[in-house]
């Protein structure tokens, strides 16, 4: 198919470290947009969203020095040698993925500084989610024109995106408790406008892309979009039925609501793992319709 990159063992490896790295960053960003949306939440499930961001960040960290040697090994053709030669890790170094990876690097760690407590954990933290986001514009799709206007959607997809994630977690911990309904509630209100946000820019950035209808359904960029926006609809599917049916239902104590929500969650985190490698792929082994 046109735009695709041969596949083998180190394409695929990119692959899982690549969405991981995503996963990572998004977890690690939304830990503190989840704690400035909502200061008045228990102090349980705000440590919650703390400790799982800061652990994101550094595994994100460990997740940087393992995608330089699979991309040393790719670029050199010489396998696992590859990914451990110097000269090669130098070349990766100098390029676009060095200048990401010192912006993710310091972001992360800013991260993790949010273990400090107070606001000057926070403040580090929402310095670092900025960074980890503008990091994701020196690399990938965000590379080509308009150069501006890719990697300003790109960053606001990002943040967008990572205070979504990184409000699973605490919300599951906050479903349980007497507050959980009215917590739930306001992230759903938040949650329609990122929704919408999320939407208008993923529609404009694969535009940007594609270029055309044709190109969408002719490309192996094209139909891994298609896959990736497939599995987003039944996400969006999954947080209507949560907001609708499922807050009312804890707001007024139904037996199960709990059960049912939580369950819900893990289906939604599911969902969430599944766009994370569409998007990995799309960044490893196919090449936009624009750029072919």
């Amino acid at each position: 198919m046109e735009g695709l990159a041969p596949i083998d063992a180190w394409a695929v490896a990119a692959i899982i470290v690549k969405a991981a790295g995503y996963g990572a960053a998004l977890l690690a960003m939304g830990g503190p947009l989840f704690l400035v949306a909502f200061p008045d939440a228990n102090d349980d499930v705000r440590r919650l969203a703390r400790k799982i961001a800061a652990t994101a960040a550094l595994f994100g960290l460990v997740v940087l020095a393992l995608r330089f040697g699979i991309r040393a090994a790719r670029i050199s053709g010489m396998g696992l040698p590859g990914a451990v030669d110097l000269m090669m890790l130098s070349f990766v170094w100098d390029s676009p993925l060095g200048t990401a990876a010192i912006w993710r690097g310091a972001g992360e760690v800013l991260v993790v500084a949010m273990l400090i407590g107070g606001a000057v954990g926070l403040g580090a933290g929402l310095v670092g989610a900025l960074l980890i986001s503008i990091s994701y514009t020196f690399v990938g799709h965000a590379l080509g024109d308009p150069r501006w206007l890719l990697a300003a959607l790109l960053t606001v997809h990002l943040l967008a995106a990572a205070f979504w994630v990184g409000a699973l977690a605490p919300l599951q911990r906050a479903a349980h408790l007497p507050e959980g309904a009215t917590l739930l509630h306001r992230f759903g209100n938040i949650a329609s406008a990122t929704v919408a946000l999320l939407i208008l820019v993923g529609l404009v950035f694969a535009w940007l892309m594609t270029g055309s209808v044709s190109a969408l359904l002719t490309t192996a960029y094209g139909w891994t979009l298609l896959a990736k926006l497939g599995v987003v609809t039944g996400l969006m599917a999954l947080a209507a039925l949560n907001k609708w049916r499922l807050v009312p239902a804890l707001a007024s104590g139904a037996p199960a609501a709990t059960t049912h929500l939580r369950r819900l969650i893990h289906f939604e985190a599911l969902a969430v793992m599944l766009i994370l490698i569409a998007t990995a792929t799309l960044t490893s082994i196919t090449t936009p319709p624009v750029n072919l």
